[in-house]
């Protein structure tokens, strides 16, 4: 029997008549309770017994619909794998408001023959379409950004040791009345950013939940709610996004999740407006010192300095004076300019006392998976010796860009979210000039052969602005993101000697000002250079397109990537 979904009324009658359903009393199921406005996903063994419990629920009383999903090849492990999809689904679809809190913490492990379970969920989120329990495909709600930093998502094995230990020791570092650091690793697409929104709205929703004398037996909350209980139940938390693009999507994000508020998402400099006992850094590794900055933020530094009473402080600095307890979600091959907090200090930070290191590395954006992140490490650092050959992705190398625009327009109107991005290897010309004024005026940027192009006309939120396909990407507009298919082009700075069989820079090709400047050491701007690149050719989840400008790099390249 394929799976099915059967409506009943929430009320008695409704309840009783499920004793009918041959799935109704002792069978793994799913299922949506749904009102007008707001809705429950779940799942049980006994469905009739769970809806008894749920029409005593106060909470529910606002519900007046019964969806049970049933198939007579469910088992324990599919319904809890197509119930964290179904909430996480219908979290960005926001036709209802869903009643469900995340689960504590709780980590999905492989099951037999999942796959097959996977295809079901399509057909199952098909027939809530058809039925209008759902309004949106699939494709349009992966591609949100809402569905992409959702916290309902189920949680790898890495992502949930780390989170339970990182609770365990700051209740332990709290009863002995000591600070500490939590600094987690992890490559990118290793899901340092869902871990960080996940942990935020945990800690945000247990407060919520532990005023309202809800106790929950999960072995998990009564782990946090002790911990609360530390704090007479208000944790004091927020969110420092250092990039200005990605702060505003996730503060768009905060917006459309129920209990989290944009405000919830703050700046480095805004850490000063308060005391914290719980600040989660994302992209720690974006955090800037005093070091070529734009003119206007050295008043800035200098002002929160002086406030704090530190000398020569950074925003790393900051975070720690204004909190007990900070969770930095770090990358040290991510750190992109001189501006960026050297990773020197991170590693005196991990070396003292009551510092605890993590690392992730699950990879849940590349679907090339471990394999393609490492093997594009190796090929910008000369260390590879094989053809690179990820299963189920889609990695070329281009002779002519245009071709590869072409390619990445067509993806972007199957998949949408598919962009063009490149190294900082051209000057801004059309830096605030307005897209219409450069339409008329037929103004460009970048100049490849007869092809011209210009830099993306907006800074904060670029990916999903109207204009995108249109535009070439910077470095500083893209990290953080996630794109379905990524073209990447590898500007002239970067080069290949055929004779030493080694790529190398060409600074005079490379035109972020603040991103050389004062650098004396070539190494250390060749390592700035290369990260950039390497976060460029990991944002895409399908495929990444690659045009190289040099022809001895880009033969280099071919060597590795098929044309």
């Amino acid at each position: 029997m394929s799976n099915n979904i059967i409506q009943f009324s929430f009320d008695e009658t409704g309840i009783e008549n499920i004793t009918n359903l041959k799935y109704g009393k002792n069978w793994p199921v799913v299922y949506i309770l749904n009102g007008d406005k707001e809705a429950y996903i779940g799942e049980t063994t006994n469905v009739y017994h769970r809806m008894k419990q749920h029409k005593s629920n106060t909470v529910r009383k606002t519900l007046n619909k019964i969806n049970i999903i049933y198939d007579s090849e469910f088992n324990k492990s599919a319904v809890l794998d197509i119930e964290s999809l179904l909430i996480n689904y219908m979290s960005a679809d926001q036709k209802y408001r869903l009643q469900n809190i995340s689960s504590g913490i709780s980590s999905q492990s492989d099951y037999y023959n999942r796959s097959n379970y996977l295809a079901k969920f399509d057909n199952i989120w098909n027939s809530l379409i058809k039925k209008g329990i759902a309004d949106h495909d699939r494709i349009f709600l992966e591609n949100l950004d809402v569905f992409k930093f959702s916290p309902y998502k189920t949680l790898t094995e890495d992502q949930y040791d780390t989170a339970i230990d990182i609770i365990k020791n700051i209740l332990e570092y709290r009863l002995s009345h000591q600070k500490g650091t939590f600094i987690v690793n992890g490559n990118p697409g290793t899901g340092k950013s869902v871990l960080a929104v996940y942990l935020m709205k945990l800690l945000i929703e247990s407060q919520q939940k532990a005023n309202k004398f809800q106790y929950d037996e999960n072995i998990n909350y009564r782990l946090i709610f002790q911990l609360l209980s530390q704090y007479n139940g208000k944790l004091k938390v927020g969110l420092v996004i250092p990039m200005e693009s990605l702060r505003k999507t996730l503060k768009n994000v905060f917006k459309q999740i129920d209990g989290l508020k944009a405000n919830m998402v703050i700046g480095p400099s805004e850490v000063i407006k308060d005391k914290y006992d719980i600040l989660i850094v994302d992209e720690a590794h974006r955090l800037r010192r005093r070091v070529n900055l734009m003119p206007g933020l050295y008043h800035t530094f200098d002002n929160v300095n002086q406030k704090l009473n530190i000398r020569d402080g950074d925003e790393l600095d900051w975070i720690i004076a204004r909190s007990q307890y900070q969770i930095l979600f770090y990358d040290s091959s991510q750190s992109i300019k001189p501006s960026d907090v050297r990773k020197e200090k991170f590693q005196e930070l991990i070396n003292q006392v009551g510092t605890v290191q993590y690392t992730l590395m699950s990879q849940m954006r590349v679907q090339g998976g471990e394999y393609y992140i490492s093997a594009i490490d190796k090929l910008l650092h000369n260390q590879i010796d094989n053809r690179i050959q990820p299963v189920s992705y889609d990695l070329k190398i281009y002779d002519d860009v245009e071709e590869m625009y072409r390619d990445i327009r067509i993806k972007d109107k199957e998949f949408e979210l598919c962009r063009m991005v490149a190294g900082y290897a051209w000057a801004w010309s059309t830096k605030n000039v307005s897209l219409s004024q450069i339409k008329v005026q037929h103004l460009y940027d970048i100049s490849i052969n007869e092809y011209k192009y210009i830099w993306n006309t907006i800074n904060k939120d670029w990916v999903n602005s109207s204009n995108a396909i249109n535009e070439i990407g910077c470095i500083h507009t893209i990290q953080g993101y996630d794109l379905n298919y990524v073209g990447v082009i590898i500007g002239p700075e970067l080069k290949y000697d055929r004779i030493l069989k080694k790529i190398y820079i060409d600074k005079n090709h490379y035109y972020d000002m603040n991103g050389k400047k004062m650098i004396e050491d070539e190494e250390e701007l060749f390592n700035y250079i290369i990260n950039i690149y390497k976060v460029l050719l990991t944002r895409g989840i399908k495929g990444t397109y690659i045009y190289v400008c040099d022809d001895n790099l880009r033969d280099y390249f071919k060597k590795y990537i098929r044309s």
